[in-house]
Formats: structure tokens, C-alpha cells, sequence
């Protein structure tokens, strides 16, 4: 375990997170005032809502939480190990989330709720990166974590890697 991290962790953790917050405040500022990377507020939104809300609504919630698993599940298929390495395709994941947030942009300035699907795939992708470098046990208070986790285990589960299964069902479930 590394007791103090390098520098350029450090400085690029700041960065990802200021990434992120913005992400979120173009989400809140956006079409449904929705929030695409805190998946727990989504997820009760979504419980809350799931009678009195609009079909319409209920697709939004849905594709922002099943985006960011994708994300995740993306993350997880380029990404292995739990110690941060060269080689391990970070290039990759964030070159895929800047894709993912410029098309998101050209969406949303359309008009688009569909651009909040993608911004929400890249925190995915992003949310992931982390967890799979500082390894993750479980969470049980925060939805946006559990999605974060399947994600990773499908994207495994695509490139015919062993998981958990206990623990993905214990995820399922949570």
C-alpha cells in the first residue's frame, strides 16, 4: 500500500474530480435539472417517481443509470489489476470519456436529453478508473458505487474473465 501517493496522482485526481464536478453541474443545469454522476439521488428519484412520473421521465432515470454501468462496464473491459501501472489503457478510458463529453455537448446544446445518457457513461468510465486502481471492496451506501462495480464485473465477464459471482449477486440485490 503506498502511504503517500506521487504528485501527478494527486494533481490528476484534483483534475478528474473538478472534471466531474462540472460534468454534474451541466447535468443539474441541463434539460431535467438531473444529476448524471450521483446515481443514489437519481435511483430514489426513479423509485419515487415510478407511478406518478411521465413515461418519458422514467426512460431519463432509467438511461442515466444503466449509462453509467455502461461506462463502468467499458472501464472494466480495458482495465485490470488494482496497482496504477503504465500499459493498463488509462489513455484509452479517458480518451473515450472526452468522446463521450463532446458528443454529449453537441446533444445537449441540441436540445438533446440524450446527451445526459453519455455524460453520465463518461463519469461511468471515469468512476471505474478509480475504483479499479484503488480496489474497491464493497459499498453499501451509495448506489453510484454498486453501478460502478457490476460495470466493471460485466465488462470483465466480456473479455471471458472469471468474477464473483456471490458478490454480483450480492450487488444485484443491494
Amino acid at each position: 500500500m503506498i502511504s503517500q501517493l506521487p504528485k501527478w496522482v494527486e494533481i490528476g485526481a484534483f483534475s478528474l474530480a473538478c472534471v466531474a464536478g462540472c460534468i454534474n453541474a451541466i447535468g443539474l443545469l441541463g434539460f431535467e435539472h438531473q444529476s448524471v454522476s450521483h446515481l443514489s439521488g437519481t435511483a430514489t428519484l426513479l423509485g419515487t417517481g415510478f407511478l406518478s412520473s411521465s413515461l418519458q421521465k422514467t426512460f431519463h432515470l432509467v438511461g442515466i443509470l444503466f449509462s453509467f454501468m455502461g461506462g463502468a462496464c467499458i472501464a472494466g473491459f480495458l482495465l485490470h489489476g488494482s496497482t496504477l501501472k503504465l500499459g493498463r489503457h488509462y489513455d484509452t478510458v479517458l480518451f473515450i470519456e472526452s468522446i463521450f463529453l463532446c458528443v454529449s455537448s453537441l446533444l445537449l446544446i441540441s436540445g438533446s436529453f440524450y446527451g445526459h445518457f453519455l455524460a453520465s457513461a463518461a463519469c461511468g468510465l471515469q468512476n471505474a478508473l478509480a475504483t479499479t486502481y484503488n480496489g474497491a471492496i464493497i459499498r453499501t451506501t451509495h448506489v453510484t458505487g454498486i453501478f460502478t462495480d457490476l460495470g466493471i464485473m460485466f465488462g470483465s465477464v466480456f473479455k471471458w474473465q472469471d468474477i464473483d459471482r456471490r458478490k454480483a449477486k450480492l450487488f444485484i440485490f443491494i
